[in-house]
């Protein structure tokens, strides 16, 4: 209740003056004292359940593993307790209609193994630094659909948010360590457990880290994406780009794909809102990428509050280089044994489609992390109201480059009873490798057909 009563406060602070305002500069003295440099409350909660945040991991945590690989500084903890269908009633003030719904699905199966709680994130001074000019700066523009004054901090656009969107805009905006290559799989099991492994090689980057990028462009840029497949044979050689905007009513996402057995590059004007996402067997749109991404202008953002909720929070053991993915792929859902749950604070955000607008998702509810603005959980609707899909997000800190990630995200059919799930790299060469400076030649349409060289 206390955490309902600071939030109730502070958004109508906030409304009094404007929604679509930067914060006052005495407002933003807040950031670093009662709330942490990311916007978060710095204490702990009444319980003692959840720790005061003390400036999150240090960068030599705990030795690295095998190939690169980050270690597990809670590698001998064990859990406090699980939540089962059998006792879940005595934990459901903690826990979300996703989560009671995933323990009645699967009885006998589904479980929460709850650990202790560590927050865990904790960033480099430049990004608070950035954090507290958007605090000042960014404002929202076009109903919300968009941000402007965001180009000079390039991360976390309201870190003192009093709105639905500006929460969610904080998960698009959310720091994410900058350029990045990566390799992961995706699964997409059947009810029997089988699944066929898609590899991904993904590159992600950022136009205040590339060359070649300028003036508008620049500005109204969020993110380039570029992503190739490289097994199963049927889908290797196939290329995807993204360009993201910072206000996509304004200027819409542009896509492209090149289809490696047609040897063409076209426009791909489905990979956004609900248009199917890349080798999904249907299981995910477009905007489920990330949690959510992309636009949010076909719905209306209400923000309900602050809770406390067991999410999926410091996932090292389900990261781990030893893992095999068939030892977590399971029939119907995740090993849960290799997924670890905290008691956090997140927001809780819900978006309910406008009228004559169109997804096949009618209503969706997000739960974001406090402490580094990640979705960490969802929960999405049909157009009867039907509880339909249940998303997760394993949390992970990437504490050597001060990074806060996820090392796989699910997405839950409860009624058809399969799942998706993508970001997994156990049995890579390499984890996923930072820092490098990109061209905007690469991420051009031209580009694609000699990224899809088989």
């Amino acid at each position: 209740m206390k955490t309902r009563n600071f939030l109730g406060a502070l958004a109508l602070s906030m409304l009094a003056s404007s929604v679509m305002a930067a914060v006052s500069p005495e407002e933003a003295e807040k950031l670093g004292t009662v709330l942490t440099p990311v916007g978060a409350e710095k204490a702990g909660n009444a319980a003692g359940t959840i720790p005061e945040w003390t400036g999150g991991l240090a960068k030599d945590a705990a030795p690295k593993r095998a190939r690169g690989f980050i270690g597990d500084p809670y590698a001998d903890e064990q859990p406090l307790f699980t939540i089962t269908a059998q006792n879940a009633d005595q934990y459901k003030a903690n826990l979300s209609e996703g989560q009671l719904a995933m323990l009645k699905r699967y009885p006998a199966t589904y479980k929460l193994p709850v650990y202790t709680t560590h927050r865990s994130v904790g960033y480099d001074q430049d990004v608070y630094d950035r954090i507290k000019r958007s605090a000042l700066n960014t404002k929202l523009v076009d109903g919300g659909n968009g941000v402007e004054n965001f180009a000079q901090s390039r991360v976390v656009a309201f870190p003192i948010p009093a709105s639905g969107i500006e929460v969610i805009w904080n998960h698009l905006t959310r720091y994410l360590g900058g350029n990045v290559r990566r390799t992961l799989v995706q699964a997409t099991p059947q009810v029997n457990g089988s699944y066929t492994l898609v590899h991904f090689e993904d590159e992600v980057a950022y136009p205040h880290l590339m060359d070649g990028l300028e003036g508008e462009k620049s500005a109204n840029a969020l993110l380039f994406f570029k992503q190739r497949v490289t097994s199963p044979a049927r889908l290797a050689g196939n290329v995807l780009l993204v360009h993201d905007s910072l206000n996509q009513v304004k200027e819409p996402r542009k896509a492209w794909v090149y289809n490696a057995g047609q040897r063409r590059v076209r426009l791909a004007p489905q990979v956004a809102y609900d248009g199917p996402g890349t080798a999904s067997d249907g299981l995910r749109t477009s905007d489920n990428f990330s949690m959510f991404s992309g636009s949010p202008d076909r719905y209306d953002w209400k923000l309900i509050g602050k809770r406390e909720l067991y999410v999926p929070y410091n996932n090292y053991k389900l990261a781990s280089p030893d893992l095999k993915y068939a030892d977590i792929i399971r029939p119907g859902h995740l090993n849960q044994d290799l997924v670890r749950y905290e008691l956090h604070r997140v927001w809780e955000v819900e978006a309910t489609l406008k009228s004559g607008e169109r997804n096949i998702y009618a209503k969706r509810r997000f739960f974001l992390d406090e402490d580094s603005w990640q979705i960490l959980a969802s929960e999405l609707y049909d157009g009867r109201g039907q509880l339909w899909r249940i998303g997760e997000a394993m949390q992970i800190h990437l504490y050597d480059l001060q990074i806060s990630n996820n090392t796989a995200e699910t997405l839950y059919d409860i009624i058809a009873g399969r799942y998706l799930a993508i970001g997994m790299n156990n049995e890579e060469k390499q984890p996923s490798q930072y820092g490098h400076r990109a061209s905007a030649a690469d991420f051009t349409p031209a580009a694609l057909r000699n990224a899809g060289v088989r």
